[in-house]
C-alpha cells in the first residue's frame, strides 16, 4: 500500500486532540525532569568512555571459546523459551475473550522477565528451568494479546461458511490461522529476537548467558572482553534473518532444549517452603495476626512502594518523550525521501546497534560511564525504543508519495513527511509506553531507585514477602499505564491492533 493523499499544508492539519496530547506529555515530562536526579557522579566519565571504546575497537577473543558457550546458553534459552511461549499463547488466543484469561494475562506480562527469574530463583535455583520459564510465562501472556488481535483483524467469511458443528479447535486451525499466517509467524519470529535479548541479560541475575561474562569482564576492567562480548550478541541479533529459516525452526526447538545445560540440582524443599513461608507475610508468620498486618502493609507502602512508584512513573514519562523526539529526529536517516545510499546504510546500521541492544544491557554500560542516575536510564530507553520506533517511522516513509514539485530539506520534514506520519508515530509510541514502564521498574536492579531497586533489596535480605507485594504493586501498576495508552489510542482514533511489523 503507498500513501498518496495531498500533503498538508502544515502542522495545522493535525487534529487538535493529536497536538494537545503531545504537549501534555511534554509538559508533563518536563515537570518530571525537574524532580528527577541526572547528576553524573563518575569520577572521570571521559576517561572511563574512551577505555569502553578501546574495548570495542580492539576486541579481546582470547576467550572466544567461554563466549561460544555462552552463546549457545544463550540461543537455547531464547528458542526454548519463546517457542513454549508460542504453543501456550496460541492456545490461550481461543479463550482470550474471557475476562479472566485476559486479566490473568495482563497481570503476567505486567512482572518482567528478570523479575520471574527472580522468583524462579528461589526454588528452582541456578536450574536451565529458571530462565527458560522467566522467558515463557510472560511472552505467553504477550503472545495470547497479541495472537487474539491479529486473529480479530482476520477474514470472519471461511469460520462462517463451516457448517454448523463444526469444533471450535477445528474452526480456529482451518478457517481463521490460515488468513492471518503470515501475520502470526512475522510477530513470532519479532518476539524470538526479544527472546535473545531477554536470554542474553538473565545472565545478569546468574543464569549462564553473555550477561553473565560481561558483568564479570566489566567488573573485573576487562573492557576488551567486554567488546568481544557486545560484538558477538550484535552479530547473533543481525544475523537472524540468516540462519533461522522456517524450515529450520522446527530442528531448532527441538535440539535448544539439549544443550540448555544442567545446572545446579532442583531441591524440591526450596519451592514448599517459599510458597508455604517464605511469601506469607511477617506478621502472620510470627502469630501477629492481622492486627500486625496493617502497620507492616503501611511501613512497605509508606517507605519503599510510594517512593518506588513516583520514581517509575517519573523516569517513564521522561523516558517516553526522549523515545519519541529521538524516533523523529532518527527517522530520515534510513527514508529515501531524506537520505541516500550510503547515508540509509549508516542510519540502518546505527538503527539495528540500538534496537538490538537491550535496555537494561545499556543502562548496565552507561551507569558505569556515568554513575548512579537516572541518567543512563533514561538515555538507555530512549535509545532503544527510539531506534524501534525510528526504524518503522522510516520504513513508512518510504511508503510515501510526494507530488514532484515537493518542497526539499527541512520543509520537507516539517510540512510533508511528519504531519503524515504523526498519527501512526504516536501509536507506535504509545504501544511501548507499557514496556518502557516494565523496563523502567527492573532498571532497579542496577542501583536506580525505581520499584525493582526495592524488589532486589527486599530479595537480598531474603524477605519474600516484601518482595512479592511490591511486585504485584508493579505488575498493576504496569496494567494501569496500559489501560491509559488504549484509552488514548481509542481517544485519538489511532489504530489500536498491533500488525507483523508493529512491536507492542
Amino acid at each position: 500500500m503507498r500513501f498518496t493523499e495531498r500533503s498538508p499544508l502544515a502542522w495545522t492539519a493535525l487534529s487538535s486532540p493529536t497536538v494537545r496530547t503531545s504537549l501534555w506529555l511534554v509538559a508533563i515530562a518536563l515537570v518530571c525532569v525537574a524532580l528527577a536526579d541526572f547528576e553524573i557522579r563518575s569520577i572521570s566519565p571521559w576517561a572511563e568512555l574512551g577505555r569502553f571504546a578501546h574495548g570495542l575497537i580492539q576486541p579481546d577473543f582470547r576467550t572466544l571459546d567461554t563466549a561460544g558457550t555462552a552463546l549457545l546458553r544463550t540461543i537455547t534459552f531464547a528458542f526454548t523459551g519463546v517457542g513454549l511461549a508460542a504453543i501456550a499463547g496460541m492456545g490461550l488466543a481461543l479463550v482470550f475473550h474471557h475476562r479472566w484469561v485476559r486479566g490473568a494475562c495482563a497481570f503476567i506480562r505486567g512482572i518482567h522477565e528478570l523479575f520471574w527469574a527472580l522468583i524462579f530463583l528461589q526454588f528452582f535455583g541456578l536450574h536451565p528451568l529458571t530462565g527458560v520459564l522467566a522467558i515463557a510465562l510472560p511472552y505467553a501472556a504477550v503472545f495470547a494479546r497479541v495472537y487474539s488481535e491479529i486473529l480479530e483483524e482476520g477474514d470472519a467469511r471461511p469460520a462462517r461458511a463451516l457448517p454448523a458443528g463444526s469444533g471450535l479447535i477445528s474452526t480456529f486451525w482451518y478457517a481463521r490461522v490460515p488468513d492471518v499466517w503470515p501475520h502470526l509467524m512475522s510477530y513470532t519470529s519479532y518476539r524470538l529476537e526479544c527472546g535473545m535479548r531477554s536470554s542474553a541479560i538473565l545472565g545478569f541475575v546468574g543464569m549462564p548467558t553473555l550477561g553473565f561474562y560481561l558483568e564479570s569482564a566489566y567488573g573485573e576492567g576487562l573492557y576488551g572482553e567486554v567488546g568481544m562480548l557486545l560484538l558477538l550478541f550484535l552479530a547473533l541479533i543481525a544475523s537472524l534473518r540468516l540462519w533461522v529459516r522456517p524450515r529450520l525452526v522446527p530442528f531448532y526447538l527441538l535440539a535448544a532444549p539439549f544443550f540448555l545445560g544442567t545446572g545446579l540440582p532442583i531441591v524440591w524443599g526450596n519451592a514448599t517452603r517459599f510458597f508455604t513461608e517464605d511469601i506469607i507475610p511477617a506478621p502472620l508468620r510470627s502469630g501477629e495476626g492481622l492486627a500486625g498486618l496493617g502497620p507492616w502493609l503501611w511501613d512497605l507502602l509508606v517507605n519503599q512502594a510510594l517512593p518506588g512508584i513516583g520514581a517509575t512513573l517519573v523516569l517513564t514519562q521522561i523516558a517516553l518523550v526522549a523515545t519519541g523526539v529521538l524516533a523523529l529526529i532518527s527517522f530520515p536517516l534510513i527514508s529515501r525521501l531524506f537520505s541516500g545510499p550510503i547515508t540509509r546504510g549508516g542510519g540502518n546500521a546505527l538503527l539495528i546497534i540500538g534496537r538490538s541492544t537491550p535496555e537494561y544491557l545499556l543502562a548496565y554500560i552507561l551507569l558505569q560511564l556515568w554513575g548512579p542516575s537516572m541518567l543512563p536510564a533514561v538515555a538507555a530507553l530512549a535509545i532503544h525504543n527510539g531506534a524501534i520506533i525510528g526504524h518503522l517511522i522510516g520504513r513508512q516513509s518510504n511508503q510515501l508519495s510526494l507530488r514532484p514539485d515537493a518542497v526539499g530539506g527541512f520543509n520537507r520534514y516539517t510540512h510533508e513527511v511528519v504531519p503524515r506520519l504523526y498519527r501512526p508515530f504516536l501509536a507506535f509510541l504509545f504501544y511501548r509506553w507499557e514496556i518502557i514502564m516494565r523496563e523502567t521498574a527492573i532498571l532497579g536492579i542496577l542501583g536506580i531507585t525505581t520499584l525493582g531497586f526495592y524488589v532486589d533489596s527486599a530479595i537480598q535480605e531474603l524477605r519474600f514477602d516484601r518482595a512479592m507485594v511490591l511486585i504485584l504493586i508493579t505488575a498493576l501498576l504496569n496494567i494501569a499505564v496500559d489501560a491509559v495508552a488504549r484509552r488514548m489510542r481509542q481517544h485519538l482514533q489511532l489504530r489500536t491492533t498491533p500488525t507483523a511489523s508493529t512491536p507492542p
